[in-house]
């Protein structure tokens, strides 16, 4: 009977096991889609569920989404899924040929989570892609009867050739499946006259942030001397950084401060490996996690080695000294100084910025005298680099060095200019000029950016539905919840085998 009874429990736990197993088997197939089916290639779709819909379409740099929504059993859709792809690496990803247009998303309608999603959408057959402002797809649902919509159907798009020239036509691009990253000169609709154009630059803003924090750790540059710089800036960042996430992340690193890199290690042992910087950064993402990071938008250059990170870190500058207080002018200028000095890596750029720190009309006493300063050092930066860059032939023909800023976006900023021994002479009317600087760095930074709707993430959110923010890959959990019940069970099991055995042992031994 105890042996009977042995194989009873046994079958049960298998049958129990393999429910489980099954029903995660399930769903590890639903995510085959976003991991590639095991083909080792990366998707640049995001796959999006019930729980970061929201979140993501929200803070997307995209001017544009498209989601998609299918089910992973169809076969229709997995046959259709090489062709979005195609699509998707234009606009997705780190090494997007044309970033921060399109978004481009997908929906599993076959899993339970996403049910009542793929109802609000009104989905009817797969796969169904539809179009719109990201924001839109959060604010409200879409009915195929509803005559006014920003959502919009996207019926003709059965190859990827058909889906990127219904872009191209909504859009008015010339987008190409043939294209490559830096190879277009067309990568974004770029007109230096246009003032809409610095709104872009708030996720370059965020992203130089990172790439600063990123840097700081592989460098290993955070030392005894540099750790009350370094802790000054933070300072600066969570009070007066135009993005509320950065704010946030840096409050959070800097109440970690002490722990991260504690005082009392050698200059050695902190900091002793680049798998602790990438603990650290990926730990404490300091502009959160929400948004893909990797490419530039407003920053962007037509060639890799082009603008990007010194761009970037320039408006963050700038969107900093619009931001502070008169009292705060002398305090903020020692800051950027020192946080220059220590921590950027380009030996010449920081030997120049710290005879131009040096040369300064110190103290700033009003943020006017800060903001103006800061102006008329990145001209003169602009102006040396215009000259070294001619003559090496290494300048961005798309995006040249200009004295700043140009009379299309300022009519009123420079009174005249004049040419004399090859020195341009100019008569700037630094009222105007203040007043440009304040509104272009401070409101049109962030004018089309969603900062008072960034949501706090629960923490404790159900880790099923957790994505990584390049590729979206979610975590299947339900099948290590099941290996890891499995194990219990197996070892109760085995416990109770070994129990019944030695009894067994015992009775035949009397």
């Amino acid at each position: 009977m105890p042996f009977l009874r042995y194989h009873i429990l046994l079958f049960l736990f298998l049958l129990v096991f393999f429910e489980i197993f099954a029903a995660a088997v399930g769903y590890q197939r639903s995510l085959l889609r976003s991991l590639g089916e095991g083909n080792g290639q990366p998707d640049y779709a995001v796959d999006l569920n019930s729980t970061t819909f929201d979140s993501i379409l929200k803070e997307s740099p995209a001017s544009f989404a498209v989601v998609e929504f299918f089910a992973h059993w169809c076969p229709a859709c997995r046959n259709y899924k090489p062709h979005y792809e195609k699509v998707a690496r234009l606009f997705n990803g780190p090494n997007a040929v044309h970033p921060g247009i399109v978004l481009m998303t997908r929906v599993d309608c076959a899993m339970k989570v996403n049910t009542n999603l793929c109802d609000k959408f009104s989905v009817g057959r797969y796969p169904m892609l539809l179009w719109g402002p990201p924001p839109k797809f959060t604010s409200t649902g879409w009915d195929p009867n509803q005559e006014k919509s920003e959502i919009k159907s996207i019926d003709d798009a059965r190859t990827a050739e058909q889906l990127l020239n219904w872009i191209n036509k909504r859009i008015g691009s010339s987008f190409s499946l043939d294209d490559e990253k830096y190879d277009n000169e067309s990568t974004l609709p770029w007109n230096a006259t246009d003032p809409e154009q610095i709104a872009r630059a708030i996720y370059d803003v965020e992203e130089a942030t990172s790439q600063s924090f990123e840097i700081i750790t592989d460098s290993k540059r955070i030392r005894k001397e540099t750790r009350a710089p370094l802790i000054k800036f933070f300072q600066l960042l969570i009070a007066h950084h135009p993005s509320k996430r950065c704010r946030k992340g840096a409050a959070e690193i800097l109440i970690n401060f002490d722990e991260l890199w504690p005082l009392h290690l050698s200059n050695s042992s902190q900091n002793a490996s680049t798998s602790y910087a990438r603990d650290v950064t990926k730990s404490f993402p300091i502009c959160g996690k929400e948004v893909p990071r990797g490419y530039w938008i407003f920053c962007r250059g037509s060639r890799n080695e082009t603008r990007g990170y010194s761009c970037g870190l320039w408006i963050l500058l700038h969107s900093l000294s619009v931001r502070i207080g008169d009292g705060e002018a002398q305090l903020t200028f020692t800051v950027i100084r020192d946080f220059i000095h220590n921590f950027f890596m380009c030996e010449e750029c920081r030997r120049h910025f710290h005879e131009m720190c040096s040369s300064a009309p110190v103290p700033f006493n009003t943020t006017r005298a800060l903001v103006l300063w800061l102006w008329s050092s990145h001209n003169t930066v602009n102006e040396r680099l215009m000259r070294e860059e001619k003559e090496l032939g290494t300048d961005d023909p798309r995006y040249p060095k200009m004295i700043w800023p140009p009379k299309e976006l300022c009519p009123s900023c420079l009174v005249s200019s004049s040419s004399k021994s090859g020195h341009t002479m100019r008569d700037w009317n630094e009222d105007e000029v203040y007043k440009f600087i304040m509104n272009y760095y401070g409101s049109s930074l962030v004018s089309s950016y969603k900062d008072g709707r960034v949501t706090d993430r629960i923490k404790d959110e159900s880790v099923d539905d957790v994505i990584t923010t390049t590729h979206a890959v979610a975590v299947p959990v339900a099948a290590a919840l099941a290996i890891a019940l499995a194990s219990c069970a197996f070892g109760a099991l085995a416990c109770f085998w070994r129990t019944q055995q030695k009894n067994r042992k015992r009775k035949s031994s009397n």
